[in-house]
């Protein structure tokens, strides 16, 4: 037997009280941020189980509908795991690490890694099968896209629907409609909360110009370049995110 000493389990009661009450009119990402505050304050780690969804319902003075549908939002991006038998438990550290990083920004970065490592490979095996199953119909509406986005990108509009747009048609391109569902649903709980990702609304901007030639790969059926130019994609977002990390890493 382990002679170490076992970390106590918080309480339920212990973590209220570390909730704040909020003001009318807070928003799912206030609920979030309070939330993110009573797990560092009560020092909740990764196993430790949330107070009840009425409970901080209570505490925070917000309708148990608004905390239900944000620890769903948690549950997508894997910060949370949830079922009826154990309640809401920690899935990953949120405890602020660096000391000069905001704990939500730190929480928000690294979510953000996490869904983007889930969808690279997916969106590099989805621009390999675009170009293996290229038709013209699927050419033209991809090059229409491209089109699309590099003249909203040109007048320095928000590109980000446009953007969506074009994947979709690359999706669309594949003849297996699952790429579309997954990419979706592995981005949407991270959506739903961060419009504005590390408080930059056109994070991955200068992945904008590899596109055309993104395009291009798929059209003409260059399965290994269009997959190379979708990793460089994927690369150039995931190192932007770590740089704004490491200004804060000081």
């Amino acid at each position: 037997m382990s002679d170490q000493p076992t970390k106590p389990t918080p309480s339920d009661n212990d973590a209220s009280r570390a909730l704040e009450h909020l003001e009318p009119g807070n928003s799912r990402r206030t609920v979030l941020d309070a939330l993110s505050r009573m797990i560092e304050n009560a020092q909740l780690g990764v196993g430790d189980r949330l107070p009840p969804e009425i409970a901080i319902a209570r505490k925070l003075e917000v309708s148990r509908a608004k905390v239900r549908e944000a620890l769903i939002a948690w549950q997508n991006m894997g910060i949370v795991t949830r079922n009826k038998k154990a309640g809401t438990v920690l899935a990953a550290e949120v405890f602020s690490n660096a000391i000069h990083m905001p704990m939500t920004l730190k929480l928000e970065a690294e979510s953000l890694l996490r869904t983007h490592s889930v969808r690279r490979p997916l969106e590099i095996e989805a621009v390999r099968l675009a170009a293996r199953h290229i038709n013209e119909r699927h050419g033209r509406l991809i090059m229409g896209r491209v089109e699309e986005l590099m003249t909203v990108y040109s007048a320095g509009e928000d590109w980000r629907e446009a953007d969506h747009k074009f994947h979709a048609a690359i999706h669309a391109a594949t003849g297996n409609p699952l790429f579309a569902q997954l990419v979706l649903q592995i981005q949407q709980g991270f959506n739903e909360i961060y419009e504005t990702p590390l408080g930059q609304p056109q994070l991955g901007q200068n992945t904008i110009p590899l596109h055309p030639d993104l395009a291009a790969a798929v059209v003409r059926g260059e399965e290994d370049k269009a997959a190379d130019v979708m990793a460089r994609i994927m690369d150039m977002v995931e190192t932007e995110v770590r740089k704004v990390m490491e200004t804060y890493d000081v």
